[in-house]
């Protein structure tokens, strides 16, 4: 739970002016009522409506709403009353927590109601003022993130009723972030299959198509740089929930969703909004009736925006949002910018729109029946399982729904799809990326000389074509493996003081049971050898020359002596960070990091956890911790980059490659690291060196003690 100084520095991040005393004693006056109370899950009560709190600090509130959400279940569950709260705290907090109250108290579950019904008893019952649905929603995002500890039932119909009802009018109030994960941690309750067969899908388009968002984020920032536009670029893939309605309103596969990435543009004028939708219609081709102008028609709640969607690289659709960044402090918030506080402050928006106008608003958009802003109705054509071409004889290809010209000439010959230049449909010559249709006649156009591109993995569809590209890239980048091997191979040497001569690296490779050093560098540079484990190999004194500094029994305060405890792997804590430990019969204790997700699964289980903290003092450098980096691909920039960490003191436990581009590499590092603060020296010498495109901390939530 957090504690009041914590949350007053949440506060403060805002508004330094907070009233922090008034915060105080709500906080000890919520913790006082609800003294003795659980949840289901066998916490205290009073952890959730801190948890609320927090919430809502993330959109700048003021002080009135923090204490409501620290007292918002005080009247209904506790010996408080409305006049103890207004005598307290004052009229204005005491209105704010009783119509909480009251909004709590609406049977918005009734099946029989239609929703526009249910909008209208909310609208009702939030009329005197708007922040105690901010309040709400804060507490059912908060109660929708602790579901698990809740019977089966109860979850389903919590479930239910927050698709129906709070993630629609989060919507609909302009705070789109909070309706997605409102809907999706719905949609993990009501259709956890179909959820999970999504996020698989998901994670395997991303290992075969690489990092799509960050290639596409660079491509938008390369035309707006030659153009001299300052803007920032960012993108995102959509929520499961949003993909799999998108599935069910289209009546599409997964493989055929085009539109699963967003992009966003965030400028400093209207004037360059309109600069930079003409910059991007003349990079890329715009799809037609997919362009929507909300600068000069703005929604209800404020919001402002152009939306174009367009033909990106490779041809993948994608969306791209171009506003100003006042518009944009209004499209996170929506209708809660009213009270967003800057240094102080109420900020002084143009963009936020009155409350009570956006009330009266939005009750006649409902007598008319309106949903068109948060329901997607467009509907595409059907597609048929199976394509069936023509070759220029007359021969019949049947291929998948999807496929490209480049799966078509890999269907005919694996010599033919690799030296592919361009194609013809019916006799006219289109991109390799169209997507055939029934009864179409091909041509595949060859020259001598040419390779499979790493762009044609993005483009094809079958896994024959798939394999063949993957095969000639592993050949042609074979030479580039071995450089990258010998960087490797000669940072690792230098940290135990040794040189990689091809005599060390070629007894070394014997020992592995590999033919020569040249096969050693190039498993090394392919991330199918650590450099690590070659050291090791040759000097196992060196490598274990690294002990514990301080004993295992010693490392952490918290567990009886004959206590083992270990790292999880999932979150990796460090020293210096909050910690848990959860135990295990048999297994001893595994430590995590307090925020780890993992621990969500052990919430009915209050007896395995364990309160632990770091012993204080040096710890040795032993405790892996996985970092993500994207780097330049030049010659020695990762040499460059393995020697930096080394002067940093931390040692490359393993290195591995994620994705491999023309102009970029990103791979994962294991550094091993002594605590906190020495994560913080090390990302920030790499963020310091201009090859390193970007780097952050790798937490791999699959992973299993």
């Amino acid at each position: 739970m957090i504690d009041v100084e914590d949350l007053i520095a949440l506060v403060k991040n805002y508004n330094p002016r907070c009233n922090s005393d008034l915060i105080r004693r709500a906080y000890a006056y919520g913790a006082a009522m609800h003294d003795g109370q659980m949840r289901k899950s066998g916490e205290p009560y009073f952890t959730h409506p801190v948890a609320v709190a927090a919430i809502l600090t993330e959109q700048q509130l003021d002080d009135a709403t923090i204490i409501t959400a620290l007292l918002h279940d005080t009247i209904e569950d506790t010996k408080s009353t409305y006049a103890e709260v207004a005598k307290l705290f004052g009229e204005e907090v005491a209105e704010l927590v009783d119509g909480v109250t009251k909004l709590t108290n609406l049977q918005l579950s009734n099946t029989e109601s239609q929703q526009a019904e249910n909008f209208r008893k909310l609208f009702m019952a939030m009329s005197k003022d708007l922040r105690v649905i901010l309040v709400k929603l804060a507490d059912r995002l908060h109660n929708m993130r602790t579901i698990k500890s809740m019977k089966p039932e109860k979850q389903a119909q919590k479930a239910r009723e927050t698709m129906e009802i709070y993630a629609p009018l989060a919507g609909r109030m302009g705070m789109q972030w909070m309706r997605e994960e409102l809907e999706d941690l719905s949609f993990r309750v009501l259709n956890p299959e179909a959820r999970n067969s999504i996020i698989r899908r998901f994670l395997t388009l991303q290992r075969e198509s690489g990092d799509v968002v960050h290639q596409i984020t660079a491509d938008i920032r390369t035309v707006l740089e030659k153009v001299q536009i300052d803007a920032d670029v960012y993108g995102r893939a959509k929520k499961p929930y949003s993909i799999w309605r998108k599935m069910q309103e289209k009546d599409l596969a997964f493989s055929r969703l085009s539109d699963i990435y967003g992009f966003r543009v965030i400028c400093a004028s209207v004037a360059d909004c309109y600069r930079i939708l003409g910059v991007i219609h003349q990079r890329w081709r715009a799809v037609p009736g997919r362009f929507k102008d909300y600068l000069s028609q703005p929604k209800s709640n404020g919001y402002r925006s152009i939306h174009t969607t367009v033909s990106g690289r490779d041809g993948k659709r994608v969306e791209v949002q171009i506003r100003t960044r006042e518009m944009h402090e209004v499209a996170e918030a929506g209708v809660a910018a009213h009270w967003s506080y800057r240094e102080g402050v109420r900020a002084k928006n143009p963009f936020a729109v009155d409350p009570a106008k956006w009330i009266a608003s939005m009750t006649e958009r409902l007598d008319e029946g309106d949903h068109d802003e948060f329901l997607e109705n467009v509907k595409l054509e059907m597609y048929s399982d199976q394509v069936f071409c023509f070759t220029p004889k007359g021969d019949v290809v049947q291929l998948p729904r999807g496929a490209t010209p480049l799966d078509y000439a890999y269907s005919i010959h694996t010599r033919i799809g690799n030296s592919c230049v361009s194609a013809k449909i019916d006799g006219i010559r289109v991109p390799l990326w169209t997507r055939l249709k029934n009864g179409q006649s091909v041509e595949i156009i060859t020259a001598e000389g040419q390779r499979p591109q790493a762009s044609w993995i993005d483009i094809v569809t079958t896994g024959r074509a798939k394999a063949a590209i993957r095969k000639s890239l592993r050949e042609e980048d074979r030479g580039r493996f071995m450089r990258l091997g010998q960087e490797l191979a000669r940072a690792a040497f230098e940290h135990v003081g040794k040189k990689a001569t091809d005599k060390a690296l070629r007894t070394a490779a014997k020992m592995l049971g590999m033919p020569d050093e040249t096969e050693l560098l190039a498993a090394l540079g392919s991330a199918e050898l650590t450099a690590r484990k070659v050291v090791e190999t040759l000097y196992p004194e060196l490598v274990q020359r690294g002990a514990d500094e301080v004993e295992s029994a010693r490392a952490v305060i918290g567990m009886p002596d004959d206590q083992t405890f270990r790292r999880a792997p999932c979150c990796q804590p460090l020293p210096g960070e909050r910690i848990v430990g959860i135990t295990y019969r048999g297994q001893g204790v595994l430590i995590h990091a307090i925020d780890c997700p993992a621990l969500e699964e052990f919430e009915e289980q209050p007896n395995r956890w364990v309160d632990l903290q770091w012993h204080a003092g040096r710890h040795a450098a032993t405790n892996t911790v996985a970092l993500d980096v994207a780097i330049s691909n030049d010659q020695g920039v990762l040499g460059r980059i393995c020697t930096l960490i080394g002067e940093q003191k931390a040692n490359i436990s393993d290195l591995r490659f994620t994705e491999r581009k023309p102009d970029f590499y990103r791979l994962i590092i294991d550094v091993d690291l002594r605590d906190v603060e020495h994560l913080h020296m090390v990302m920030t010498a790499l963020e310091a060196e201009t090859d390193v495109a970007q780097v952050s901390r790798h937490r791999d939530m699959t992973r299993k003690p």
